[in-house]
């Protein structure tokens, strides 16, 4: 068989199908798996807090499940514990004056993804009780040591979720990768296009895998798990594409520091503005969406990238920071005490349009994605990085015992 993407999504896919007795091919255009947005975000187990634009509790719904169940299914992949990748503390949700949802939709938001939360049967299963408590209104004094006073920030809550860094994952799963005898990896080789073989019956298989480097096949299923551009693929082999998708490239900075810098992990919501992520005491991912958004496109193909040479990719290093220090002053310490300060981008696909600051943009709902089948192609939008490993899971359910 073979599968498309070596990102989070392509990889659990891969281990999953191998384990089952498949021979897998794994397809990417990087040089290495995890070379792409699943290697560069924040890590995020999303339990649906972050959505209150979507008051239907539908995006929370759809995240729920796949953000309980990571740290299981993912340390089932990779053999061993993820406890000293992960954020130690609850975070903290910032509400901005701008805020697409005011305070008091935001609190009663939390309170109905709270209720969503203790009553699913997997509750338990995310960092020990961490799901089960609620959430909680940061003191005066809490929110004096977070962010800035006086400024721009209306509001605090604890918020029981957690993120994994998504560097310590991608080493992981490399790892588990070239570990495993029936996973054959074909990098450096964009995917320009999948079709039937010429014996086969409609999208039954089998099939034929080109990229720009030659054709590869016959493969007895294939599992189309890119993140940008898949829709192409899918449009290739004759399925629809989905509606409304929109394709944004977002950088961020990821630190590591020379010494323990006491960072809270913090977000600013709801819209378009940034959040810190403090990955024990040493690594750090810091994002300013305003300034990080570079491209923005709504067709099925990602739209290109602005070039950036040393000087901007410094001015864009100045910006992030700037705009996030503006209202939580403490990543100034962060970015003092670097060792090492990396400007990566990555990927940002979803179906839903519009702008972040909009309150009725269709990017504020996020419950659209899953998996689609025909026959025995398969292409799958996994939505988050927290929602892809038990995605992965369930196609591999799909060809259990053939």
């Amino acid at each position: 068989m073979a599968v498309l993407g070596a990102g989070i999504m392509g990889c659990s896919t891969a281990l999953f199908m191998a384990r089952q007795g498949y021979d897998v091919t794994l397809f990417d255009q990087a040089a290495k798996p995890f070379e792409g947005s699943s290697g560069w975000n924040d890590g995020k187990l999303h339990l649906g807090y972050l959505y209150a634009a979507d008051p239907s509790l539908g995006t929370a719904r759809q995240l729920l499940t796949g953000g309980l169940l990571f740290r299981d299914i993912v340390e089932e992949l990779l053999g061993g514990s993820i406890a000293g990748a992960t954020t130690a503390r609850d975070e903290v949700f910032l509400l901005h004056r701008d805020s697409v949802v005011q305070q008091d939709g935001v609190e009663a938001y939390f309170r109905r993804v709270s209720e969503l939360v203790r009553r699913h049967p997997d509750a338990g299963r995310y960092w020990d009780d961490a799901a089960l408590r609620g959430v909680t209104p940061l003191t005066p004094a809490e929110m004096a040591a977070v962010a800035t006073e006086g400024g721009a920030i209306l509001g605090g809550w604890r918020l029981p979720e957690r993120s994994v860094s998504s560097r310590w994952v991608a080493r992981r799963y490399i790892a588990a990768l070239a570990a495993e005898p029936r996973i054959e990896q074909r990098l450096g080789h964009r995917v320009v296009s999948v079709r039937p073989s010429a014996e086969a019956t409609g999208l039954d298989g089998p099939f034929q895998v080109r990229t720009d480097g030659g054709e590869d096949g016959p493969f007895t299923i294939v599992v189309n798990a890119l993140w940008e551009g898949r829709s192409v693929i899918d449009q290739g082999i004759g399925l629809a594409p989905a509606p409304e998708l929109t394709h944004r490239y977002r950088y961020a900075l990821f630190v590591h520091t020379e010494r323990p810098v006491a960072q809270p992990n913090a977000l600013i919501g709801t819209g378009p503005f940034g959040d810190v992520k403090a990955y024990g005491d040493r690594d750090f991912y810091l994002s300013w969406y305003p300034a990080g958004l570079v491209a923005v496109g709504e067709d099925p193909a990602p739209p290109p990238l602005p070039a950036l040479d040393e000087a901007g990719r410094a001015a864009l290093k100045a910006r992030i920071l700037d705009g996030l220090a503006e209202h939580v002053p403490a990543v100034r310490q962060v970015a003092d005490g670097a060792a090492q300060m990396d400007l990566q981008g990555s990927w940002v696909v979803a179906q839903g349009r519009g702008r972040l600051d909009d309150p009725t943009a269709g990017l504020h709902r996020r419950d659209r994605f899953g998996i689609r089948r025909s026959g025995r192609y398969v292409s799958v939008d996994s939505g988050k990085f927290s929602t892809a490993p038990w995605m992965a899971r369930e196609v591999a359910a799909m060809f259990r015992g053939g």
